[in-house]
C-alpha cells in the first residue's frame, strides 16, 4: 500500500490494519479550502502534524468543519518538496496511548502545502492570494521561539532583515519579513482583519509575535516603503490581533518502532529523510495522547468552532494562568526534577524513572503537596487533574523516547522560574511557611550535585549545555564525594545566586537546607539514592 490519494482508495485493506481513515470528502475539502481559505499555519513540523492537523481531521469528520488547512514551510523547503507532496499532503499519525497501545491515523486534513520562497514566484504569489482573500481567519505558528528574533546572538540585527528593513515588502528574505509582506498583501485588499496566532511554546508568546511584526512595519513606514496606513494597521487589535497561547504536546522525533511497526504492515515509502538542512521527517509522526491548546479568544475576521474539537478559548489573563500553572507547578518542575536526578542515577528514559518508586513519589509530592496549595487555579483547566494526567499517562509512558539529559539542558534558566514561584508564593502566604518545603529545596541541593558532573556510582558524566556552567561549575570543581562541612564553604557563593534559584536562599530561609542536602548527597557512592530514599 501506498500513502497518497490512490493508495487511499482501498479504504478497507487499511481499516483491517487498523487505522482510522479521514471520513470526509477530501476532494470537496480541498477545492473549498483553495477557494475559501480559513486557517493557514507557518510551520510544517511535527506538532503541527500531530495537533492542529488532527484536530481539524476530527472537525471534518464530524461535519463541524468543510475547509481544512493550508500549510506553509519557511524554513526547510524541502519539508514540503521531500514528505509533503510525494505523499498528496497525507500523513500517519501514531498515537502513543498510555495503556501501551498505539492509535493509527491517516491525516487528510491538509489541502494545500507551500513553502515561504519569495525567490518561487508561483508559490509566493500563491501565498499572496491566500492572504487577499476574505474567507481567511488565522495565520498560526510554529516556529520555535528563536522565529522570532531579528538579531543574532550579539543583538546585532540578522542579515537578512537588516537588508529587508531597507528593501521593503516585495521580495523579502527573512522568515518574518516574509509574514509580514504577506500581511502587507492583505492590507492592499482592504484592510481586511485576520488573528496572526503564534502557537510556540514560550511565555506570552502573541506579544513576541506582534513585536516582530511591529518592527517591520515601523522600519517600512519609517523609510516610506509602506503608507503610514499600514503600519496603523498593524498597531489596530480590530483588524489583526496577536492572542496568547498555550500548547502543550509532546511530539518527538519520527521513532524507529513506529516505522518497523508501519513497515509490517506493507506500507510503502516510510523512510524517514533527513534534509540538507539536517531536519529529520518521515511520512509518519508519533506523540503522546495528552493535548492542550489555549487561546485567547481574539478573532477579527470570526473563527469557526474549533473548541468543538478541543481547543479551548478564553481571556488573555486565564491564557497566563494556564502557562504559570503548567510551568511553575504542574509539569515543567516534574520534568526539571527527573532531569536532575535522571543524569545522577544514570537513567536515560524518564518514562524508567516513574518506575523508579522513590523518583515516583519524588515528582507527586513536588506536585500535589509542595506545588499544588499555592498554584492560581485558572478554571478553564483543573490544576490537578493536570498533574494527574501528567504523572498517570504522560511521564509513565513508555513510547516518549524522552531523555533526563535533554530534559537537564539549561537548568540554571529553569529553576527561578519552575521552582522559584513555588517558593516566592510559599513566602508571600499567611497560612505556609517556606520551611515547609522538603523536595524542593532536595531538587536545588541535586542540581548543585549535578555541576559536579560525577554521577551517583562516582563516575563522571557529561553534563548538557547550559549558560552558567562556566560560572558555577569551577566552585564544585575540588569537591570530592566524601567531602565533610569544608564543601558548604565552597557551594556558598552558588547558594548566594538569586538568578539561578529566583531567590535569595539565605534571605528567604532555605540555604541552610540545602546545604544539608547537599553534604548527604556527596557522601559518597550511593549517597544520592540513600538520600533520596531517607528524604521522600
Amino acid at each position: 500500500m501506498q500513502l497518497n490519494n490512490a493508495g487511499l482508495q482501498n479504504k478497507e485493506s487499511w481499516k483491517a490494519l487498523g487505522y482510522k481513515l479521514p471520513e470526509f470528502d477530501r476532494e470537496k475539502m480541498i477545492a473549498e479550502t483553495k477557494e475559501n481559505p480559513e486557517w493557514i499555519h507557518f510551520g510544517a513540523g511535527n506538532i503541527f502534524r500531530a495537533f492542529q492537523a488532527n484536530v481539524v481531521q476530527n472537525l471534518l469528520n464530524e461535519g463541524v468543519l468543510t475547509r481544512g488547512l493550508t500549510v506553509c514551510e519557511g524554513f526547510d523547503y524541502e519539508i514540503i518538496e521531500k514528505m509533503y507532496k510525494p505523499h498528496d499532503d497525507l500523513g500517519i499519525l501514531a498515537t502513543f496511548m498510555a495503556n501501551g497501545t498505539i492509535e493509527k491515523t491517516i491525516v487528510g486534513s491538509i489541502a494545500e502545502s507551500l513553502t515561504l520562497d519569495s525567490a518561487d514566484e508561483a508559490q509566493y504569489s500563491r501565498l499572496k492570494e491566500i492572504f487577499a482573500k476574505p474567507s481567511l481567519k488565522m495565520a498560526s505558528f510554529t516556529i520555535t521561539e528563536k522565529g522570532y528574533s531579528l538579531v543574532n546572538g550579539k543583538g546585532e540585527l540578522l542579515d537578512s532583515v537588516a537588508a529587508d528593513f531597507e528593501a521593503g515588502p516585495e521580495k523579502p528574505q527573512s522568515y518574518i519579513g516574509k509574514v509580514v509582506s504577506l500581511l502587507y498583501a492583505r492590507f492592499s485588499a482592504n484592510q481586511l482583519p485576520i488573528a496572526f496566532v503564534s502557537m510556540d511554546n514560550c511565555s506570552h508568546n502573541g506579544d513576541k509575535l506582534k513585536a516582530a511584526v511591529l518592527a517591520f512595519a515601523e522600519k517600512w513606514t519609517e523609510k516610506k516603503l509602506t503608507p503610514a496606513e499600514f503600519l496603523a494597521y498593524v498597531s489596530d487589535s480590530s483588524k489583526v490581533s496577536f492572542p496568547w497561547s498555550m500548547i502543550d504536546k509532546i511530539t518527538p522525533r519520527p521513532d524507529k518502532t513506529v516505522e518497523e511497526m508501519l513497515a509490517k504492515d506493507n506500507i510503502e515509502g516510510l523512510a524517514p529523510v533527513i534534509t540538507s538542512k539536517n531536519t529529520y521527517v518521515a511520512p509518519f509522526v508519533n506523540a503522546e495522547e495528552c493535548e492542550y491548546l489555549v487561546i485567547e479568544d481574539s478573532f477579527p475576521n470570526g473563527r469557526p468552532a474549533y473548541e468543538k474539537g478541543g481547543i479551548m478559548f478564553t481571556d488573555r489573563e486565564t491564557v497566563d494562568k494556564v502557562e504559570k500553572m503548567k510551568v511553575c507547578t504542574c509539569l515543567n518542575p516534574l520534568h526539571t526534577c527527573l532531569a536532575i536526578y535522571g543524569c545522577l542515577l544514570g537513567y536515560t528514559l524518564i518514562s524508567k524513572e516513574m518506575q523508579n518508586p522513590v523518583l515516583n513519589k519524588m515528582v507527586r509530592t513536588i506536585g500535589y503537596v509542595e506545588g499544588l496549595p499555592v498554584v492560581v487555579n485558572p478554571g478553564i483547566i483543573n490544576p490537578k487533574n493536570f498533574i494527574d494526567d501528567v504523572v498517570e499517562k504522560r511521564i509513565p509512558n513508555p513510547f516518549m523516547p524522552d531523555a533526563p539529559q535533554r530534559i537537564a539542558t539549561d537548568t540554571s534558566q529553569k529553576l527561578p522560574i519552575r521552582f522559584g514561584e513555588t517558593v516566592k508564593a510559599y513566602a508571600a502566604s499567611d497560612s505556609l511557611k517556606v520551611t515547609d518545603l522538603k523536595l524542593i529545596p532536595l531538587v536545588y541541593a541535586g542540581w548543585i550535585r549535578y555541576i559536579m558532573a560525577i554521577d551517583d556510582k562516582g563516575e563522571k558524566f557529561e553534563l548538557s549545555s547550559d549558560p552558567m556552567l562556566s560560572e558555577v561549575c569551577p566552585l564544585v570543581a575540588d569537591i570530592k564525594l566524601g567531602d565533610g562541612k569544608e564543601a558548604i564553604e565552597k557551594i556558598t557563593p552558588i547558594l548566594k545566586m538569586s538568578k539561578i534559584w529566583g531567590v535569595d536562599l539565605y534571605e528567604i530561609g532555605l540555604a541552610d537546607m540545602v546545604a544539608n542536602y547537599f553534604l548527604e548527597l556527596i557522601a559518597g557512592p550511593g549517597a544520592v539514592a540513600a538520600t533520596l530514599e531517607k528524604y521522600v
